[in-house]
């Protein structure tokens, strides 16, 4: 029951080459910095990645995408990533956007074992009706589209409404960052870092998580857990110089009136 793993390293080690690979966070906030630079240090590639977005340049995701590690994106947004976006738009990367909705729902059902699900978001919209850019060529043609998606009609209180069919994600790893944590792999995570982090775990064959704060088993208060240990596999304790290394997506402050 002991899921500790000494280092990040070790932690993702038979990580391979072309895997699926799920990673909680949103922007900056609840990223697995420690695990991705693992992933980075590894020289793992050729890497498909489930995220809701890809971090900012050269940090995160954003160092992967700049050694050319990443093949493929399933995301919500590019987010402030220029590398990100200049890889798609000329070619070098294939990006199947997401609606944010419904990609946490994908993610969730890949974790509980429902296969699809219906939605009303995307109906009447490409993402419905096929041919949104999953990758571009060289000249900026559309060289691969997204297919048309099964749609089908029901009725709620006396409404018909049309929805259409989202089918769930499993990853080979999937990568978290939780504020507490214990050995067992039963997770906490703090405010807004909470985002992505329980559903990219769920979806994971192997779940990976990094913890700022190791405690005992039986030291969390169950009412308090928010991912139970069933999820997880390997749980990576931080140096308490990496739990404090939180960096800030974008800075804006205010000048004081006669600086």
């Amino acid at each position: 029951m002991d899921k500790v793993v000494a280092s990040a390293r070790a932690a993702i080690a038979d990580l391979p080459d072309g895997a699926t690979l799920a990673v909680g966070g949103f922007g900056l906030c609840g990223i697995p910095s420690i695990l991705i630079q693992a992933v980075y240090d590894a020289g793992t590639s050729d890497l498909e990645v489930v995220s809701n977005n890809a971090g900012v340049d050269g940090f995160g995701l954003g160092s992967l995408l700049e050694a050319r590690r990443l093949r493929r994106v399933v995301a919500s947004y590019v987010g402030e990533n220029k590398e990100f976006a200049r890889q798609y738009l000329v070619g070098e990367l294939e990006v199947e956007l997401t609606p944010q909705g419904t990609l946490a729902e994908r993610i969730r059902c890949g974790g509980v074992g429902i296969p699809a699900f219906f939605t009303r978001t995307g109906v009447g919209t490409q993402v419905a009706e096929g041919g949104l850019p999953w990758r571009y060529d060289a000249s900026g043609n559309v060289a691969v589209a997204s297919p048309a998606k099964q749609t089908q009609t029901f009725t709620r209180a006396g409404v018909a409404e049309e929805y259409v069919l989202e089918e769930a994600i499993i990853a080979d790893f999937a990568l978290v960052r939780a504020w507490r944590g214990d050995r067992h792999g039963n997770l906490v995570f703090k405010d807004a870092a909470r985002n992505f982090n329980p559903l990219a775990a769920m979806c994971g064959r192997i779940t990976v998580a990094e913890i700022e704060e190791l405690v005992e088993p039986g030291d969390l208060d169950p009412n308090q857990v928010h991912l139970p240990g069933v999820y997880v596999h390997r749980v990576v304790p931080l140096t308490p110089e990496q739990a404090a290394d939180k960096r800030i997506e974008k800075r804006t402050v205010t000048q004081e009136a006669g600086a």
